[in-house]
C-alpha cells in the first residue's frame, strides 16, 4: 500500500471515529457525569495551593498568578 493511500484512509477514518464518539446525554445520565471523580481536577483547591507554593519558591511568573518572592507571599 502506498503512502498516499494510507494517508488518505487515515484522514477519512479519523473523523468517522470522532463522530461516532459524539452522543447526546440524557437528563437522567447527567448525574453520573457530575460526580466529583469525573472532574478533570478532582482537588482544585489543593492544586491551586501547590501551584502557589511552586510559583513562590521558584520566584517565577506562571500562568495563574503574579511573581512572588521566596517567602511564599504575593
Amino acid at each position: 500500500m502506498t503512502l498516499i493511500k494510507l494517508t488518505s484512509r487515515m484522514l477519512l477514518l479519523t473523523p468517522m471515529i470522532i463522530l461516532v464518539a459524539c452522543t447526546t446525554v440524557q437528563p437522567w445520565e447527567r448525574g453520573n457525569l457530575a460526580k466529583p471523580h469525573m472532574a478533570l481536577d478532582p482537588y482544585p483547591l489543593q492544586s491551586a495551593l501547590r501551584a502557589h507554593n511552586y510559583g513562590s519558591r521558584e520566584a517565577a511568573a506562571g500562568g495563574n498568578s503574579a511573581q512572588g518572592g521566596g517567602c511564599g507571599c504575593y
